[in-house]
């Protein structure tokens, strides 16, 4: 599926002591870009849990290129790739 982008700012409240995103954070930012990547293809992640369909995160891996400071401007690419029958991969 072709890719999306979603922007971000980096908020002060979101830095730990060394002034850097704190790493857990960076979690936030995907999941937030995920659900506006399926909202843009009409797909309320809301919705389906309702249904009985609930769509789970079932491994992180993260390599982080440079630290993000407060202030600082960014995005998150979201590629959604099939793999097998019943599985979706993002790669962000």
């Amino acid at each position: 599926m072709a890719g999306y982008s979603v922007a971000f700012d980096v908020r002060d409240y979101e830095c730990d002591l060394q002034g850097v995103v704190n790493n857990a954070i960076y979690q936030h930012y995907l999941e937030h870009a995920r659900h506006v990547f399926l909202l843009s293809k009409n797909i309320n992640f809301s919705q389906l849990h309702s249904e009985g369909l609930d769509l789970i995160v079932t491994r992180v891996e993260i390599d982080y290129k440079y630290p993000l400071r407060s202030c600082d401007k960014f995005v998150v690419r979201n590629n959604l790739v099939r793999e097998g029958n019943a599985r979706l991969v993002f790669v962000q």
